[in-house]
């Protein structure tokens, strides 16, 4: 692809349209309720093994603010591939893959601000689609992630 176009799997989020990198998506599962742990954000959801590894559940509509919605046939766990390991997140329904010029991607407005924020990359004008483009990277912080690991090893779950 060229350097100068990205590709960005889009998914549903309270009603609201939001997108990650292609390259930072490393699969879309059914949802299956994680595992439970306690003493973590409250958009940490549990836990699941994927690849071998216990990894953090987390609702993406609680993470960035987005309202809430009941769990649905077309409910998905998104798995995204980050530095710091897998994280993987809750959505609504993941609707496609869209190839759009890098410089359609906006940094968000200075009103955006507290921890939701943290989380944004920019916004993308897909077609005649506003769309908010997650920074993967920063969607856990690594004092909750280390807070999800902790009570995954309290509760006996092998990582």
């Amino acid at each position: 692809m060229r350097s100068d176009m990205m590709k960005l799997v889009i998914f549903e989020l309270g009603g609201d349209l939001f997108a990650a990198d292609v390259l930072a998506v490393d699969r879309v599962l059914r949802y299956a309720a994680p595992s439970a742990v306690p003493d973590v954000a409250a958009w940490v959801e549990g836990v699941i093994e994927h690849r071998g590894a216990v990894i953090p559940v987390i609702d993406l509509r609680r993470r960035v603010g987005a309202a809430e919605t009941p769990i649905g046939a077309g409910t998905r766990t998104v798995v995204l591939n980050t530095s710091a390991g897998y994280v993987a997140g809750v959505v609504d329904g993941v609707k496609e893959v869209a190839v759009v010029p890098t410089g359609a991607v906006t940094a968000p407005p200075p009103l955006f601000r507290g921890m939701s924020s943290e989380a944004i990359r920019g916004i993308a004008k897909v077609g005649d689609r506003l769309v908010i483009v997650l920074d993967v990277e920063r969607v856990m912080a690594s004092a909750d992630r280390v807070l999800a690991e902790r009570a995954a090893t309290a509760a006996g779950v092998d990582g």
